[in-house]
């Protein structure tokens, strides 16, 4: 055998992730949120770039000219007194502006605070009243113990005991409860309602009322089961956390911005890409001149340099937008049964379909559906949930998602008094040509929140 070392020449294919490629495919996969963030970086590091700026802007300074030419200044000045140039308004008119809607909500602690400056007028008490309402956390439970609250204030325990009572009877009601059950007796108590079975419930069945096994509570109390399907409807209507209807420092409420818009005009379905969520760059006019200008191969080199980096990161944003508006183009063909006829005709779709739909391959499909939103005619949809599973039935494919929509309505529709059971609704949805297992329908149940029939019964 020869050995020896040989120059040959070999052609080959291969696919080397570039930065800008690299850099397309993280765009693509980004939120709205997250793409303003990363331009807004990229807009620190490259001078040449600057967001496109919509307003009108006069080409030449002879159209601006013009147009105050046509204002009439002897009609304008006539509104203004000759001495003082007072304007014509009349003060006394009260207009209405938005900046006179103000309005915050008012957080738990405030609301207790304004009550008890009203209850109380003991320096000593109301001391002891506002270190209690700062000890109220934001579902309206008093978490610090009586004994600790007495030793940080140094005040006898029977004293603090008594503001407690007091606050107790502050609105919203159960407010600085202890635990559930004392919540709960609190609010029976504003309402007047003192019954020893109720209170009996309260204290020691509460877990039966959650599982809905009434006929233990009624066997045990000997009382009748339309007594505690009363009973239990009575406490199911109270309220477990009295203070989530108030603002909260931790609060904090997340707004989406859909990506797109699909709207019905005049018979059909038009797409429409959220401008505002995508960010709209352009080249600076004083770099691109001064490119143009400058002799210096430096500021060429670094300027083209920085050229070719911004032309890249608009041509990638502008790319984005074609695919996201592919993509749900492609899922409008797909689901227009949905935008028509609502969730009981959505169709199983795989981003394998879409994909093949529209050229691109399935991870391309997945980055532009990822954390993007779309808002239609029938409410706001992230772009995933119209990729589901499905199984087949005479009338072609149906989706998961259908299925548990029709499993909702079975329900519904049921007699409460002899709810069905999952096996019951197998052969419901068989008489519809959807084959599924016991297991399914139970699995679907439970996404759906829905309890077993057991839960579901009403005597």
């Amino acid at each position: 055998m020869r050995l020896g070392f040989d120059l040959t020449l070999e052609q080959a294919q291969k696919l080397i992730m570039t930065p800008e490629l690299r850099q397309a495919i993280q765009m693509l996969q980004f939120t709205s949120q997250e793409l303003w963030q990363y331009v807004e970086s990229q807009m620190e590091a490259n001078p040449l770039l600057e967001l496109e700026n919509k307003r009108e802007v006069e080409e030449h300074i002879e159209e601006y000219d013009n147009k105050l030419e046509d204002v009439d200044w002897k009609e304008y000045s006539e509104q203004y007194d000759d001495i003082s140039y007072r304007s014509t308004v009349n003060r006394d008119e009260k207009e209405n502006t938005f900046e006179n809607y103000v309005s915050a909500r008012t957080s738990l602690k405030d609301h207790l605070l304004f009550q008890l400056n009203l209850s109380i007028f003991d320096k000593r008490q109301k001391a002891i009243g506002e270190f209690i309402i700062e000890c109220i956390d934001k579902n309206g439970y008093l978490n610090n113990p009586v004994t600790e609250i007495s030793k940080q204030l140094n005040v006898e325990e029977n004293l603090v005991e008594n503001v407690i009572k007091l606050i107790q009877t502050f609105e919203p009601a159960g407010v600085c409860a202890r635990d559930l059950k004392e919540c709960l007796l609190i609010q029976l108590e504003l309402k007047g309602i003192n019954n020893p079975d109720i209170r009996e419930i309260i204290n020691n069945y509460l877990v039966d009322v959650a599982q809905n096994r009434l006929a233990k509570i009624s066997k045990e109390l000997n009382i009748s089961l339309k007594s505690v399907q009363w009973i239990c409807d009575l406490i199911k209507s109270l309220e477990p956390k009295p203070g989530r209807g108030f603002a909260h420092d931790s609060d904090e409420i997340k707004y989406i911005t859909p990506d797109v818009y699909l709207y019905y005009i005049d018979g059909e379905y038009v797409i429409s890409v959220n401008d505002s969520s995508t960010p709209r760059l352009i080249i600076n006019n004083y770099y691109k001149q001064l490119l143009n200008k400058s002799n210096d191969d430096g500021t060429t080199n670094f300027l083209t340099e920085r050229l070719n980096s911004a032309m890249w990161l608009i041509r990638s944003i502008e790319q984005r937008r074609m695919t996201i508006y592919k993509v749900v183009e492609s899922i409008l063909k797909y689901q227009i049964d949905f935008f028509e006829k609502g969730k009981k005709s959505l169709k199983p779709l795989t981003l394998k379909d879409v994909a093949e739909d529209i050229g691109v391959h399935e991870s391309t499909v997945s980055r532009a559906t990822n954390g993007k939103y779309i808002q239609t005619p029938r409410g706001l949809f992230e772009l995933k949930y119209f990729f589901s599973s499905g199984i087949s039935s005479n009338d072609g494919g149906i989706s998961s998602t259908s299925i548990k929509s029709i499993i909702k309505e079975i329900i519904e529709g049921e007699n409460p008094k002899k709810p069905l059971s999952d096996q019951q609704i197998v052969k419901i949805l068989k008489a519809k040509d959807i084959d599924i297992s016991r297991r399914t329908v139970a699995k679907y149940r439970d996404e759906l929140g829905i309890a077993s029939s057991s839960g579901r019964r009403r005597y």
